[in-house]
């Protein structure tokens, strides 16, 4: 609502600056803290109309900085909304019972939940009809699918790849990205060819005004044969040492504003700067090889991914058997896992590595080969799954 106050506070500097950047689209006014003791400060000396903050401090209980919010004369009847990390009833019951409002998970459903509790507490009048139309248009594009495996190897960037391109070829009117966050070193860039000098790393560089979503539309390379526009991974690892990790939230908002498809290869880099980008993706490509102890990790990162709120109707999983003819079948790697795999790419011998070591998609290389129709067919389920899972959210 134009005119009110939102007090974020969240750790974590990436999953700030992304509610920061959506109330501002809101058109609250935002106020931010890094940590409990600062929002305490922030708190009685702005008083804002609402706090929104992850219950998970360093440098204090979360039972104790709600209860002094209520102590307080100036915050005893402000709105308390926690959008936590952490899924644990315990806490949940905690931070209810000590005064919070409302209790929501940072999961792929939380901002819909999170909107529902700005009704509550405002009185219906939290999203302004006075938001823009351009604002209100942005929101509704830029579908967001995350491509992660548990293990190297897997060849999680060529699948990113490939598929991004079937995507766009499916979708010519759409606009594309792939976002290459794989650290230290990109892996995209050597796939389609790209050797230029933009990066994630020389755009986080840049100021935050200057790489919005039309920057981008004017000046991210499209790789020949490939269709879609890239921003490249780092090129060496002391660029990617030097990646102003706070950036990358704004980053993914821009292109999401502007961008109908918005594909993150995030490889292996389970962390906290990729996690809250998992959370909100609307699709999560989780890629597995046949090889037994690449299973068992996928396993292992499910249970994580799950325990953070992620669903596992918002997971494609792949069996990538291209990169190995051994191995344990669909129905083994399923019972392992604990959720079900949505399709297979057959073994494609040397075909596979060749087509990446020539710059060109699978699909262009070799037409003919079972491959190519399984990447055509799970292009198109991916995004008929992505909107029909972003229609539920709204």
């Amino acid at each position: 609502m134009i005119g009110k106050t939102i007090l974020i506070v969240d750790e974590n500097q990436t999953s700030r600056a992304f509610l920061s950047n959506l109330m501002r689209e809101k058109r609250f006014n935002v106020l931010e803290a890094g940590s409990g003791k600062e929002a305490l400060i922030v708190a009685w000396r702005d008083e804002p109309d609402l706090v929104l903050f992850d219950p998970i401090f360093s440098d204090m209980r979360d039972i104790e900085f709600i209860q002094k919010l209520r102590q307080s004369a100036r915050t005893a009847r402000t709105p308390l909304i926690a959008l936590s990390s952490d899924p644990a009833p315990a806490r949940r019951e905690a931070c209810l019972n000590a005064g919070a409002n409302e209790y929501i998970v940072k999961s792929s459903g939380a901002l819909a939940a999170l909107d529902e509790a700005f009704d509550r507490a405002f009185g219906g009048e939290a999203v302004s009809a006075e938001v823009p139309e351009s604002v209100q248009k942005s929101r509704e594009n830029g579908l967001l699918i995350v491509f992660l495996s548990a293990k190297g190897g897997t060849g999680t960037s060529s699948l990113c790849a490939n598929l991004a391109m079937n995507i766009k070829d499916q979708n010519p009117e759409a606009r594309v990205v792939v976002v290459d966050l794989v650290l230290p070193i990109g892996s995209i860039a050597q796939i389609v060819g790209y050797e230029g000098n933009l990066n994630l790393v020389t755009a986080a560089d840049l100021p935050s005004a200057q790489t919005n979503g039309d920057y981008f539309l004017r000046e991210l390379p499209e790789p020949d044969l490939w269709k879609f526009q890239l921003l490249a991974g780092s090129p060496d690892p002391q660029h990617g040492n030097n990646l102003k990790f706070e950036r990358i939230g704004q980053i993914v908002d821009a292109l999401r504003a502007s961008y109908d498809f918005i594909v993150l290869d995030i490889g292996r880099s389970l962390s906290r700067i990729s996690l809250p980008l998992i959370q909100q993706a609307d699709l999560i490509s989780l890629i597995v090889s046949t090889d037994l102890s690449t299973i068992k990790l996928t396993g292992t990162v499910w249970e994580y991914l799950a325990g953070q709120g992620i669903e596992d109707q918002n997971v494609y999983a792949i069996l990538n058997r291209a990169v190995g003819l051994e191995g344990l079948t669909k129905t083994e790697a399923e019972d392992i896992i604990g959720f079900p795999i949505r399709t297979t790419f057959p073994y494609m011998g040397s075909n596979f590595a060749l087509a990446n070591n020539l710059n060109q998609p699978i699909v262009t290389k070799y037409p003919k080969d079972t491959a190519s129709i399984i990447f055509k067919e799970s292009a198109a389920e991916m995004v008929r799954l992505a909107r029909q899972l972003r229609a539920r959210k709204s």
